[in-house]
């Protein structure tokens, strides 16, 4: 497995709990729109406590970009990513990964688990392809979502949250349930894009096959 040492070049506070990471790119480095790799901060200590995490930049970038929710209220790798500043050192690896774009479809995401999308709705925005492809953004509370504006910019009312644990104006409230589904998604959808908690996933794929969606209908990550 081929091991690249970069440099975070800047940090950027994206949600009260989420940090965007632009760290030097390899020369040759390339990844597909959705696909991730493992990472490790670069000391003695840490460099083999590798995490997964998946790359939210166009790969047209001249620098590689990560948003990672930080955990705090425990003392793992994201937490002592948090600690981290500009011009330390990440070790990451080769690419990997299931989520592609495979055509218009709905997108549907769990807090943390907008990451592979991001890079997808950004490359298809940078071809004017975004079409009617849909995103269904699921939360806690609204200081909660990642990207909220640029997600609203780029998809418009095709963007549609979902609020566990806060009722707010414009946004919808509860789970997602089947009839949630069915209220929102079009009758004729072709695919599905699924990232998020594994309980939240699990809920939703009980849900899909009472909407009429077939498995090779849906892509996500092996769970």
């Amino acid at each position: 497995m081929e091991e690249n040492i970069v440099k975070i070049l800047s940090i950027v506070q994206v949600t009260h709990d989420v940090r965007r990471f632009q760290l030097e790119k390899p020369e040759g480095y390339t990844f597909k729109p959705g696909q991730a790799t493992d990472v490790s901060i670069n000391r003695p200590t840490l460099k083999n406590e590798k995490r997964p995490f998946t790359f939210t930049s166009l790969n047209s970038s001249d620098y590689l970009e990560f948003t990672i929710k930080i955990y705090t209220d425990h003392n793992g790798i994201t937490n002592e990513l948090g600690k981290l500043k500009p011009g330390a050192e990440l070790i990451i690896r080769d690419v990997w990964g299931d989520i592609a774009y495979k055509g218009t479809g709905v997108f549907i995401a769990g807090g943390a688990g907008i990451t592979p999308f991001i890079s997808i709705l950004r490359d298809l925005d940078q071809q004017d392809k975004i079409g009617s492809n849909m995103l269904i953004f699921a939360n806690k509370s609204k200081k909660d979502i990642i990207l909220e504006k640029e997600l609203t910019d780029l998809l418009g009312k095709s963007f549609i949250n979902i609020l566990s644990g806060e009722k707010a104006k414009g946004y919808a409230h509860g789970f997602i349930t089947q009839e949630f589904l069915k209220n929102y998604i079009p009758s004729i959808t072709n695919h599905y894009y699924l990232c998020g908690p594994p309980p939240m996933m699990e809920a939703v794929l009980k849900q899909l096959p009472g909407l009429g969606v077939r498995t090779d209908q849906i892509t996500m990550e092996a769970m």
